[in-house]
C-alpha cells in the first residue's frame, strides 16, 4: 500500500512514520511545507491512502492559517477530484475547530472541504479533532506545555504557571498513532473519530508529577508509572533528558563486608536493592514481624539460614548464580546470608515496604 503523510516533519507525523516503517507492505511518501505543490500533486495521484497531518498553528500572520490548513486541504481534494480518485484520508483537525478564532475556523473549513469530497466521491474520511497531544519529539516552547515543562525541568530551568487549577484535555501520541494505523483497515464507519483514552489533568497535577520524576534520582521513589497517564507522562519526561543526563549515580554504603545500594522505591510495592558481599562474610542476623523480602543471588555462591524465633527450628538453603532461585525471607524467622564462594557475591533484594528508619520492623538476633 502506498501512503502519503503530509506535515511529515511534525511531531505526530514523525511518530506515525516510525510505526508505519516497520511494515514492509507500506511504501511511504512524505511531504513537508518546504516542498513544492507539484511534488504533492504527484504523490496524491500515486498513493492509496493519505494521512493529512500538515497544518499551521503558529503563523506570522493570520493569512497563513488558511493557506496551511484549508487551502492545502483544498489542493489535495481538487487533485483527487481531477484524477477521479476517492482515496481515503485521515485528517488531523483540532478541538478548536468549534471555536471562533482563525486557527479553529481554518481547520473547520478544511473539515468541510473533506466532507464535501467524501459525499461527492463516496470516499472514506476520518476527522480527528485532537485536543492537546503529548509525547516524545514534541517541540518545546511551541504549542505543548508538557513538552516545554519536560524540557525545562530536565535542564533545571524554571517553568511558568499562572493557575494550577486549569484543566487540560490530553491524548498520548502512541494512542493517537495506534488509532491512525487502525484506519488503514477501516475499523470504524464514523467520520469524526476520538482518541482514547482521553486524560483530564490540571496543570498542578502535571507539574507535581514532573517534579516527582525529577526527584526520583535523589529520593529513589518513583510514582506508579506502569499504566495510564503516569506511564505516558513518564515516558515523555524521559525523552527530554539531555544526552549527558541519561545516567545518574547512586548513594550507597561500603565497608569491609561489601556494598549496599538502594535502587528504586515504589509508593506501595516496596523497594529494590543490591548488595555485594566478600568471601566468608555473613550478613543479616535479624528478623521481621511483617516485613518480607525476596533474595536472588545473581553472582557467586551463598548459604541462607533461617531459625524460627519461637520453635528454634532451623532451615538452610544453598544458592548460586548457576540457578536463578529466589528465596523468601519469612516473617518470624531470623535469617542471614553467607558468601561461601571464592569471589564477591552479588545479591538482588526486594522488600515489600520502603525502609522507614522510625519503624524499620527489623530486630537483631543471631541465627
Amino acid at each position: 500500500m502506498k501512503i502519503l503523510i503530509t506535515g511529515a516533519d511534525g511531531f505526530i507525523a514523525k511518530n506515525l512514520i516510525v510505526h508505519l516503517k516497520r511494515e514492509e507492505k507500506f511504501k511511504l511518501y512524505t511531504f513537508t511545507k518546504d516542498e513544492s505543490y507539484a511534488l504533492l500533486e504527484a504523490y496524491v495521484k500515486e498513493v492509496d491512502f493519505i494521512y493529512h497531518l500538515a497544518g499551521v498553528n503558529r503563523p506570522h500572520n493570520v493569512k497563513e492559517f488558511y493557506e496551511g490548513n484549508s487551502n492545502l486541504t483544498k489542493f489535495i481534494v481538487k487533485t483527487l477530484q481531477k484524477n477521479n480518485k476517492n482515496t481515503p484520508i485521515v485528517f488531523s483537525s483540532s478541538s478548536q475547530a468549534v471555536l471562533d478564532n482563525d486557527y479553529g475556523k481554518s481547520k473547520k473549513e478544511a473539515e468541510d472541504i473533506l466532507l464535501e469530497y467524501a459525499q461527492e466521491k463516496k470516499a472514506r474520511i476520518f476527522i480527528y479533532r485532537l485536543p492537546n497531544v503529548f509525547g516524545k519529539w514534541s517541540k518545546p516552547n511551541y504549542n505543548s506545555v508538557i513538552a516545554t515543562w519536560c524540557y525545562n525541568i530536565t535542564r533545571d530551568l524554571p517553568i511558568q504557571i499562572n493557575d494550577t487549577a486549569v484543566q487540560l484535555q490530553l491524548v498520548y501520541i502512541d494512542d493517537v498513532v495506534s488509532s491512525f494505523v487502525k484506519k488503514l483497515s477501516f475499523d470504524t464507519n464514523n467520520i469524526y473519530v476520538e482518541v482514547e483514552p482521553l486524560y483530564k489533568k490540571t496543570l498542578g497535577e502535571i507539574k507535581e508529577l514532573l517534579y516527582a520524576f525529577k526527584a526520583n534520582r535523589k529520593t529513589l521513589l518513583i510514582p506508579e508509572v506502569g499504566s495510564g497517564f503516569k506511564r505516558a507522562l513518564y515516558a515523555t519526561y524521559l525523552s527530554y533528558l539531555p544526552k549527558d543526563k541519561f545516567a545518574y549515580d547512586l548513594d550507597g554504603h561500603r565497608d569491609s563486608r561489601g556494598t549496599f545500594y538502594e535502587i528504586i522505591k515504589t509508593p506501595n510495592s516496596g523497594q529494590f536493592s543490591l548488595s555485594t558481599t566478600a568471601p566468608g562474610i555473613v550478613r543479616g542476623g535479624h528478623y521481621h514481624h511483617t516485613k518480607n523480602e525476596k533474595f536472588l543471588v545473581v553472582k557467586g555462591k551463598a548459604v541462607i539460614e533461617f531459625r524460627h524465633i519461637i520453635t528454634n527450628e532451623k532451615i538452610r538453603y544453598e544458592v548460586s548464580d548457576e540457578k536463578m532461585q529466589i528465596v523468601e525471607m519469612i516473617p518470624g524467622y531470623t535469617h542471614n546470608i553467607k558468601n561461601i564462594g571464592n569471589e564477591e557475591m552479588i545479591l538482588f533484594l526486594w522488600a515489600n515496604e520502603n525502609f522507614d528508619p522510625q519503624n524499620p520492623d527489623t530486630y537483631y538476633e543471631e541465627v
